[in-house]
Formats: structure tokens, sequence, C-alpha cells
């Protein structure tokens, strides 16, 4: 009986300390962000960016823009806030404190790179890095980060033509352009395995449509032609042919 009594006196005390230290004790960072004002902890934010702890600078900066949203440092709080979550990797963030960048700040001087790191943000969304490294091909994998990237340069180029960031936003698309042409020719070249040649054909015609100025006009005359031969659709394959010709003579659908 002694040692039952013992025991259940021993879990009390265990548990009403820890209530106690859960109800008295604030986070170490709580008293940090408490204890300092918005200089210091400003301060401290760019320290961390400059050592390349981002996800802590992250921390620092939103707690530092939920604690003085309206003082003379918000703007620029918010901002790095932005690149601290794209650098992180926390994509839903750093998009979340863009829109609401934009929405409260229309006419502020840097929205152009408010829009320009939307960009970013959404191309390295549409990234896989470990497929990358291994060189696995998933240019089949949806294309509707890669999209919405596109449309934010296209935007930022749009708006702000002389805007410092206009030329890097420019080679983006350019790149996301190839990314995107890559998307169609593998979806055509889906259709093309299960015989639906008309949305193939289609896929390979957007392409030339739209993505002319990439490194897959080629492909896209080619899967035209196959297609087309397959439909029996002779006087469409002889304009791809012919285009495929002029352009591409090294093509062994030429010959």
């Amino acid at each position: 009986m002694k040692r039952i009594t013992i025991l259940r006196f021993a879990s009390a005390v265990l548990m009403a300390s820890a209530l106690s230290a859960c109800s008295s004790s604030p986070d170490d960072e709580d008293i940090e962000v408490a204890n300092k004002g918005a200089e210091a902890l400003y301060e401290d934010a760019k320290t961390s960016m400059e050592i390349g702890n981002f996800n802590q600078a992250a921390a620092t900066l939103s707690a530092l823009d939920s604690r003085y949203p309206f003082g003379p440092l918000s703007h620029q709080v918010q901002l790095d806030l932005i690149y601290a979550y794209y650098k992180a990797a926390k994509s839903d963030e750093a998009l979340a404190t863009i829109d609401r960048f934009i929405r409260l700040n229309p006419n502020h001087s840097d929205i152009d790179y408010a829009i320009y790191m939307r960009g970013l943000v959404n191309m390295g969304s549409d990234t896989n890095f470990f497929q990358d490294i291994v060189g696995i091909d998933r240019s089949d994998r949806d294309a509707t980060q890669a999209r919405q990237a596109f449309n934010d340069f296209k935007e930022l180029i749009e708006k702000f033509p002389d805007s410092k960031y206009a030329a890097d936003a420019r080679k983006r698309m350019l790149h996301i352009k190839n990314r995107l042409a890559r998307y169609e020719l593998a979806v055509a070249r889906y259709y093309m395995k299960r015989n639906a040649y008309v949305a193939a054909s289609n896929r390979g015609q957007y392409v030339i449509e739209n993505f002319s100025d990439t490194t897959y006009v080629k492909d896209a005359l080619e899967i035209m032609v196959e297609c087309y031969d397959y439909l029996e659709l002779k006087d469409l394959k002889e304009s791809a042919l012919q285009t495929l010709r002029l352009n591409f003579p090294d093509s062994s659908y030429v010959n």
C-alpha cells in the first residue's frame, strides 16, 4: 500500500509541474519578441539571412510583422519575409505574403519586386529538385505552377517594362516556354499511344502556335506528320512535311 501511495504522489507532482510549466512559462521566442524592439528584431532577422538561416529569419520577421504591423519598418519587413519564405522553400507562406502585400500596397514602389518574387516562387514550386539531380524526365507532370509563373513574369514585363527585374523575367519566361512545350509533347505522345491522333496532332499544333521560339518545334512537326499520316489527311501531312523540310532538313521524317 505504501508503494502505491508513493507512486500516486510522484505522478501527481509530475503532472502539477507540467501543468504549471505550460500555463505560466511562455516560449523563449515569445519572451525575446516581447523584450526586443522592432529595430533589434529586424537586425536579428538580417543577421539570420546573411548566414543563410532563412527558417530562423522567416520566424523572426513573421513575429515582427505580427507585433508591429504598421511600424516604419513594416513594408521592408514584409518584403524581406517574402524572400525568406522563398529561400526556406515555404511557397504557400510566400505566396500568401506576396498577395497580401500587393493587395494592401497597390502603389508601392516595390510592387514590381513582389510580382517578380511571385513568379520565382511559382517557378520553384514547379521544380522537383530530386528528380533533376538523378536526371529523371518528368515533363509530363502537371504544369499549372509553370503556367502561373509564366503569367507572373508576363504581368511584370507588361506593367513594369523598365523594371530592373524585367530582363531576368524574360529569360525565365523562355525557360518556362520550353518546359510547357515539353509538357504538351509528352501529352501528345500519351495520346498517340492510345491512338488518339486528332488530340495528339492538336497538341503539336498548339506548340507550333504558342512556343515557336523554343527548341521543340521540330518534335511538334514530326508528331503532326505522323498523326496526319495515320488519319490519312494527306494535305495536312504534306503541309507539315514542307515546314519540317524547310526548317529541319535533317529530320528523319523528311527522308
